[in-house]
């Protein structure tokens, strides 16, 4: 048997990581705890695969823990916790809190847009392009930026108007 350095990952070590890794701990946390070095987990973990699936299986006691606890509350009654529950697990069946929000009959809302050509309706942009004007005349030349553009688009708009704090 050769005469060597004694092994530093005794079961007493072992026993600190695993319940270090059982409260979520990182691995830097864990050596910390155990006064060991990264690589010597590293390498443990190397020579003993067994011991980095358990390792991996511990650091997801907690997710378990906070799951069984608000099961627990939920058996107990607390409505508030089967509330959250169905909010995040009853998504599908219709628990969810997410709105969405759309416009008449379903379309897209119209989208808000300062400074540009609005219609007449509520100084929003149309969604469907029509505020196209017949006024070819009114034009200017747009050859760089190759967009279309009326003098209308240079006047502001009643709503520009209300924002103003002249």
């Amino acid at each position: 048997m050769p005469a060597g350095r004694p092994t530093i990952m005794t079961e007493q070590t072992i026993q600190v990581l695993e319940a270090a890794f059982s409260v979520g701990a990182s691995d830097l946390e864990a050596c910390f705890l155990a006064n060991i070095s990264k690589s010597t987990l590293y390498n443990y973990q190397n020579e003993n695969p067994e011991f980095l699936e358990r390792k991996e299986m511990l650091k997801n006691m907690p997710n378990y823990k906070a799951k069984k606890l608000i099961v627990q509350k939920i058996e107990e009654g607390d409505e508030k916790q089967a509330n959250w529950w169905l909010e995040r697990k009853g998504k599908d069946e219709g628990f969810s809190l997410r709105t969405e929000m759309t416009g008449a009959d379903g379309k897209d809302l119209p989208v808000p847009i300062l400074g540009v050509a609005l219609d007449n309706k509520n100084d929003y942009v149309s969604n469907d392009n029509s505020n196209k004007k017949d006024h070819e005349h009114e034009k200017a030349d747009s050859s760089d930026t190759g967009w279309d553009v009326s003098e209308q688009d240079n006047q502001h708009s009643a709503l520009l108007d209300s924002l103003s704090t002249d």
